[in-house]
């Protein structure tokens, strides 16, 4: 196993980076700012990143995209539509102007009035009613209407290998969650002074962020074997280690997420400080998807 990123995987690590650097919000008052969503959209519409595994993308290139879109708050949809693209090639039907539902709720549906959804092996098309945002700031959810409309099916390893790419995309959004809010968190203990010294001086502050830092570079070696693992192992190989991968990142992610409010003090628990935007985003998508340890035949410390 070699999950290293190639050449190509960094040059797109790096243009998603500067992309959502670019158009990521900056503050809370940004998730209000239309002009910015819409060029933000178009960048991606123009990149062609929803449709990645229909232009023949791995599970890896994906992840790629959701970390940094995570690291930066990008809310364009990209996860729904990035999803559905992939599940619509199984089928052979048109993902153009469709995201993913799970459970009943379209994800990433502004913009969107229809969705794909997977139940067992079957390939269901359902319509949206408005999308609104629940507690994630950054991507609105749909309810349904009507009953779903049966497109196909799949066979049980496409179904399930379809399964671990939702998994590992959204584990790394947590992880790119985790690296953005971390980041916000140490650029606070750098101007924060108290006591007449910048408060990541003190060891108590200094030490949850490296604990914070241990956990994300954890969650990376994890997330990079089970993006490595959707295209390159059995489809069953492939969905347990994004298991694994869901239930450890998400763990540490909110732990990372809980740490900059804490670094941040009082400030960190009113609306006006970032860090709750990046908190209220990874329990989102923790429950995307959500892994469970009996789903998983080993134990995690």
């Amino acid at each position: 196993m070699d999950a290293r990123l190639t050449a190509e995987q960094r040059q797109l690590r790096d243009a998603a980076a500067e992309l959502a650097d670019d158009l990521g919000p900056a503050s809370v008052p940004d998730l209000d700012d239309e002009n910015r969503i819409a060029r933000l959209d178009r960048k991606i519409a123009a990149a062609g990143w929803r449709s990645l595994r229909s232009d023949g993308a791995s599970g890896a290139e994906v992840a790629i995209l959701a970390e940094e879109f995570g690291r930066r708050l990008v809310d364009a949809p990209f996860l729904g539509p990035a999803l559905a693209d992939d599940l619509a090639r199984h089928i052979d039907t048109d993902a153009r102007g469709v995201t993913v539902a799970v459970d009943g709720r379209a994800i990433d549906a502004r913009g969107y009035r229809r969705a794909l959804a997977l139940s067992g092996s079957t390939v269901l098309a359902v319509d949206l009613d408005g999308g609104q945002n629940g507690a994630d700031l950054t991507r609105a959810s749909a309810g349904t209407l009507g009953p779903p409309v049966a497109l196909g099916d799949v066979s049980t390893e496409a179904a399930d290998r379809w399964l671990a790419l939702a998994l590992v995309a959204t584990t790394a959004d947590l992880v790119g969650d985790a690296r953005g809010a971390h980041a916000v968190a140490c650029d606070y203990a750098k101007i924060r002074a108290q006591y007449g010294k910048q408060i990541g001086s003190y060891q108590a502050v200094a030490h949850l962020l490296a604990e914070s830092l241990a956990l994300i570079e954890g969650s990376v070696s994890v997330l990079r074997h089970a993006a490595w693992a959707v295209d390159e192992l059995e489809p069953v190989d492939a969905l347990r280690a994004a298991r694994v991968a869901k239930v450890y990142c998400a763990r540490a992610t909110r732990t990372v997420c809980e740490t900059a409010v804490q670094v941040h003090g009082g400030i960190g628990n009113t609306w006006d400080c970032l860090v709750h935007v990046y908190l209220r985003r990874a329990l989102t998508s923790t429950e995307l998807w959500p892994a469970r340890w009996e789903e998983i035949d080993l134990g995690l410390s």
